[in-house]
């Protein structure tokens, strides 16, 4: 399954000391399987027979496990607060494909994609729990495997974010010597995606073990901090028109799948940052967005001041000072940023590619 936001509630209720979770637990450990619909309705019904039906039934894990051991499937309620049928025979679609070989993962794989309900599915022979929601699937993990595939992409993280950081430094130090490319940018913007990426899969790991990934949280909070800003800047700097809503960037990349977000043309095309070889020039949003204290009034001006970065750079003093809002003290402190900048490129060790 992948981890999208809509998910991750569902997959909340499967973490250890859920109901549902124990329900799992339960019927692996009695080795009879169940198929368990979660959330009834008119969809529900239109593929069911046969079974009965359940009137103000709580849930509890243990009656989930002692119905389980009937022939049919059972239908919950949303939250897993009621049960609402029992010994159900599900008849989906038959035409709906699937890629599951088992009588039971096929069924509850094709009842998620008619019905637009998360299905359960608990094998007896493989003892292996899988929820369908659409044509995603999730495994239900034990507690120490989740923590290892979050340490596992914890660590992913980590590598990646120095690369980030790596790219961002660099592209400072090729923006002062006013040498920057597209796939510059797009090896930043590629790199930042990625991250987004694998904080994703981290929210999933991070739903299902609940209370246990207090600390695992926190260090992805740290990891993916400033990740976001950085992107709509830089996207602000170089794209070939001043968005209105930066933010959108963050969705472009999302949307691409694994390989794509790997291949700089195939990004390259999708932020609308080419050819990858042909030098840009940055507005300046980035550089501006280091200055302490600097009113968004003053920055805009400033942006419509000077036609680039490189020429607010090399602006003196006095013109500085002539834009609106800049004043003698703060051209002087911008000056003094600006003269920072040119002097230490040549300092800067960066990873290169």
């Amino acid at each position: 399954m992948a981890d999208r936001p809509n998910h991750l509630e569902l997959l909340r209720r499967f973490a250890p000391g859920t109901a549902l979770r124990d329900a799992v637990d339960l019927i692996l450990a009695q080795g009879t399987g169940a198929l368990i619909v979660i959330g009834g309705g008119s969809a529900i019904e239109a593929v069911s027979s046969g079974g009965f039906r359940l009137v103000d039934t709580a849930f509890t894990a243990q009656r989930i496990a002692e119905l389980a051991k009937m022939d049919g499937g059972l239908v919950i309620d949303r939250v897993a607060e009621r049960i609402l049928a029992a010994n159900i025979h599900f008849v989906p679609d038959s035409t709906i494909p699937t890629e599951e070989t088992g009588t039971r993962h096929r069924t509850a794989q094709r009842l998620a994609v008619q019905t637009n309900r998360p299905v359960l599915a608990v094998s007896d022979t493989r003892a292996t729990a899988i929820v369908y929601v659409g044509t995603d699937k999730h495994e239900v993990q034990s507690p120490e495997a989740l923590t290892a595939r979050a340490n596992d992409v914890l660590t992913s993280m980590e590598r990646l974010r120095r690369r980030v950081d790596d790219a961002a430094l660099r592209l400072t130090r090729f923006e002062v010597d006013d040498v920057v490319v597209n796939r510059d940018v797009v090896l930043l913007l590629q790199r930042a995606g990625l991250v987004r990426r694998l904080n994703a899969q981290l929210a999933g790991l991070i739903a299902q073990l609940g209370g246990e990934a207090q600390l695992i949280e926190l260090q992805a909070r740290d990891l993916v901090e400033g990740v976001d800003d950085l992107v709509k800047t830089v996207y602000s700097d170089y794209a070939k028109r001043r968005p209105r809503n930066p933010a959108k960037i963050l969705t472009r990349l999302d949307n691409l799948n694994l390989t794509e977000l790997y291949d700089p043309p195939v990004v390259a095309s999708e932020v609308e940052l080419t050819p990858l070889d042909g030098t840009v020039r940055p507005r300046g949003f980035r550089a501006l967005e280091r200055v302490p204290r600097l009113p968004d009034t003053v920055r805009d001006a400033l942006l419509s001041h000077f036609s680039d970065f490189h020429q607010m750079l090399r602006a003196p003093q006095p013109e500085l000072a002539q834009v609106e809002g800049v004043g003698r003290h703060r051209a002087r402190q911008l000056r003094s940023y600006f003269d920072r900048l040119l002097e230490s490129t040549d300092l800067w060790e960066v990873e290169e590619g």
